[in-house]
Formats: structure tokens, sequence, C-alpha cells
């Protein structure tokens, strides 16, 4: 982060209306502030009211996210135009119905025929990338206490702590490389707690002519009651975005490289935005890299290069194509060798590749005394020590992390299907360890590595 950034992050961090004003823009007052043609938020307007019927104003400003002066303004050209007219009046200015006319309603089918979309209206593209500039600026650098706060249960090596920190500070791009149930998954997810702060998302942006839906309530988290006190008083802001929690974005070994551009949803009337463009502002991860369906390289150069110019060309059909902003951390996370994966030119493109092997002894008894603990489990040094000495030991099996938590759930299930309390003995870890691995832990080890069977866990 430069120093100039920095300034600003401090600012911000230490006035909350200075905070809420840079994270939500201001409510407009007119079709003017918003920066839609009044053509548009008209077709919207019609669009909604040949779904609903006859529609009272608050309601047009809820499903549109739009003001009721935005609206008032648009809603008497169409009056004045005969397309709608009032369908019933109260005693105040808010108590207001409308309803199609007959012209109306042909134009408003016309308008539903050519776009199906009716749904908040959108923000431009370039009051979105304004916003995720000054948004990207208001990140606050890791510190090392903070990283040791968050993952002092992860068991990482001094060594390991630092690189990832210092990645992590610089926004630089991280790689997360070892044997499959090392824990570098579990590892990559929980660096999005340590993104602070709150972003604000838009419901959805115009992209030229096209509508482009960026808002995920599964993905974009509500901010925690803490996170909205810092904020301060609260004021009228424009209901076209939602403030949210930095997003944390996964991309698993299903991931194609369609889905790098806009998805089209014809039933919506739509784009679905891509992740690059979802988890703006936040972390991305791409998980078990090397088995996407498209090349690693070129996933890979895809979206550091976005990351690195700070924007993502997006193809909208077969032939136009447009560019938004892309700020976000990257993290990538394979248990293939980087090198099977990679060019020596695209592994330049990982600034940080560090390595998640198995645990040592210690670090692997105290997590299976967390495990026990969390899961009221009762423990037993004696049958731990013939964990580690006998079962791995003799199976050739390393200490890997994803294993305390897997066989505590097992001694757990078993007890609980036989109505006793969970304890760990050498008996119920003998039953543990036959039902994960298909072995009976009485057999003498077959010599060399434990069988690809065993290490898929």
């Amino acid at each position: 982060m430069t120093a100039l950034a920095m300034s600003a992050a401090t600012e911000t961090a230490s006035d909350p209306a200075l905070a809420l004003a840079e994270l939500w823009p201001a409510s407009p007052r007119s079709v003017r502030e918003v920066g839609l043609p009044a053509a548009l938020i008209a077709e919207l307007i019609a669009k909604a009211i040949l779904q609903s019927g006859k529609t009272p104003l608050s309601q047009l400003s809820t499903r549109l996210h739009l003001s009721l002066n935005v609206l008032r303004e648009v809603l008497d050209l169409l009056v004045a135009e005969h397309v709608l007219e009032v369908a019933w009046r109260g005693d105040s200015d808010l108590d207001v119905q409308y309803q199609l006319t007959a012209t109306g309603r042909q134009r408003a089918t016309a308008w539903l025929e050519r776009c199906a979309y009716v749904g908040p209206a959108p923000v431009p593209l370039a009051a979105y990338a304004a916003l995720v500039e000054r948004q990207a600026a208001q990140m606050l650098s890791l510190s090392a206490e903070d990283l040791a706060h968050e993952l002092g249960d992860v068991f990482l090596a001094t060594a390991q702590q630092r690189m990832l920190g210092a990645a992590l500070y610089a926004g630089r791009t991280v790689l997360l490389h070892g044997p499959s149930g090392s824990g570098k998954s579990t590892l990559a997810r929980r660096l999005g707690s340590l993104l602070q702060g709150v972003v604000a998302v838009p419901h959805a942006l115009l992209i030229g002519s096209d509508i482009v839906q960026v808002y995920d309530a599964m993905l974009h988290r509500a901010p925690q009651p803490y996170q909205l006190r810092q904020l301060g008083e609260r004021r009228s802001c424009d209901p076209r975005w939602v403030l949210c929690q930095r997003p944390v974005l996964t991309l698993d070994a299903e991931f194609t490289s369609a889905q790098l551009e806009l998805q089209a949803d014809t039933q919506a009337g739509c784009y679905r935005a891509p992740p690059q463009l979802q988890a703006n502002n936040g972390l991305l991860i791409v998980d078990d890299l090397g088995r996407q369906h498209m090349p690693a390289s070129d996933l890979l150069n895809r979206l550091t290069l976005a990351q690195e110019l700070g924007r993502s060309s997006l193809s909208m059909g077969a032939a136009s194509a447009v560019t938004v902003a892309c700020r976000l951390q990257l993290v990538f996370v394979t248990s293939m060798q980087p090198a099977s994966l990679f060019d020596a030119s695209a592994l330049r493109r990982l600034s940080y590749k560090i390595g998640i092997d198995a645990l040592d002894a210690a670090s692997y008894r105290t997590l299976f005394r967390h495990r026990c603990v969390n899961s009221g489990v009762v423990f037993d040094d004696a049958a731990l020590r013939y964990l580690i000495e006998q079962l791995h030991g003799g199976s050739g099996l390393p200490l890997l992390a994803c294993y305390p938590a897997e066989i505590v759930g097992r001694i757990r299930d078993f007890a609980g299907f036989l109505g006793e309390a969970p304890r760990v003995t050498v008996a119920t870890l003998d039953q543990a360890w036959i039902s994960m691995f298909a072995a009976d832990p009485a057999l003498p080890a077959t010599a060399g590595a434990a069988p690809d069977s065993q290490r898929a866990i």
C-alpha cells in the first residue's frame, strides 16, 4: 500500500462519518444524479407495473431501489406521454398508485420481450470503477499481531507465517502447495477473516446497454454488528448498493474458462458477473489448482494479469468486450508440485510460494487435543501416543492436519450410536481408523509409502 493510500485508510478509520461517505454513495436526488438514461428507468418502471398490475409508489421504490424523487421525475413523464395513469390517490403525496394505459401495456410488453430484467436499477460502470478504487485504497494493511491472533491454531512454522503475512501485507499473489489433507484449503479460507472493513457492492451494473448482476446474497455477507457501529450514524444512501463484508470467493475443480466471462441469463434478462468481478475488494481463492477444466497456466495468467493491471477484460457475446475494475487478493491452492504445473515464467507470477506440509508430532498432539475439547470428547495421552506411534507410524501415513477432526468426529459418531460418552481409547481409535482406511491396525504395515486410498482423505 502506498503512503498516500495508508494515509487515506488511517483517516477513514479514525472518522466513521467519512468512512460511510466514502463507502456508500449518497442517495441520488434526480435522474441526472442517478447517472442512467431516463428511458432505461422508464422501461424498468413500465415492466414492473406490467408484472404487478396497479402498483403503489412505495412498492416501485422498493423493487427498483430508486428514491421517490427520482421515480416521480420519470413517472410524470410517463403520465404525460400516456404510458401510465394515476389509478388511485390518497391524502398523502406518497399514497398514490399507478397503472399502465392501453398504449403503455403495448410498449411495456415490447420492452419486456426485448429484455426480461426487472429489478434494482443498475449503477453506471464508471461510478462502480471509481468506488472499487476508493475501497481498495481503504483496505488496512495486515499486521503480525492480526495474523498471529487469527491463525494461532493453524500450527504454521514461523517462516511460513512470515511469508504469508508479508504476501498479504503487500497484496501479492500466494500459492499454497503441499500434500492433500495438509490444511491448505482451510488455511486459505481462514485468510478471508483477515480482510478488515466493509465495502459497498452494487446490485447490478449498466455496461453499454446491458445489465450485469453483481450482488449475490450467498457470497456478499452482511456486515457484523460491530462493523456497523464503527461506521457511526447512517445517512440517506443510494439503495442500489449493498453494504457487505469484504467478499471471499472460492473456485473449485469444476471451474471452467467460460465462467471467467460474463454469463448470459436469458430468463432473468441480464448477465451474471464472473468471479473476478464478484470478488472485487476481497479475496479470490482458486482451490485444487491443476484440476480445473482449463490449463492451470491459462487460469493463472488470466487472473494474475487482471490483478497486476487492476482491470479485467470480459467478453459480452461473440463480438464485444468490456474492461472492468479488478482489485483483489489472489490465493492459489494445489496438491501438485508447482514445477509440474508451470514453467519458470508462470512461476514468477506467483509472488509467494508457501509449502504446507505434514505437522510435527508436538503440533499434531496439540491439534488433536483442541479437536477433543471442542467436540466434548474425553482425551487420553496414552491413546494419543498409540495413534501417532502405532497407527501413523505403522502405516506410514503422515501427520496431516485433516486427520484429528476426522478421527474425533468418528469417535463421536460411534459413541452417539451406542449411547455412550465419546472417549479417546485404543479401541475407539482402531474403530475410527478402520472406518477411514479399510485397514486393520493389528496387521503389520506393508513396506514403502501408504497406498493411494489412504492418502485420499
